[in-house]
């Protein structure tokens, strides 16, 4: 039997996946794991130029940004989640 590697943009294939995706990346609190979600929503999604384009920011920056040592600016982030067509919300956190 052949294996191939998992790559997670192929399972993002509709709005209701990529929202579950990072709702569960915002979920773990690290900020690393939120970009790598934001770069494989990217890649679902046309890739990283296609994606750059509709922000309105450079490819390069965009690949600097969604790089394991990246640190957007919340504009930045706000930027991406609009060109992916989504939005960014608070809720209340659950009492323990």
């Amino acid at each position: 039997m052949k294996s191939v590697p998992f790559k997670t943009a192929d399972h993002l294939k509709t709005r209701k996946d990529i929202v579950a995706y990072l709702n569960a990346a915002l979920e773990d609190g690290e900020p690393a794991v939120l970009l790598e979600a934001l770069r494989n929503v990217a890649q679902a999604r046309g890739g990283i130029g296609t994606l750059a384009k509709t922000a309105g920011v450079s490819r390069e920056s965009l690949y600097r940004t969604l790089s394991r040592r990246g640190n957007p600016k919340i504009d930045t982030v706000m930027a991406l989640l609009r060109a992916m067509g989504l939005k960014l919300s608070i809720d209340q956190r659950k009492a323990a």
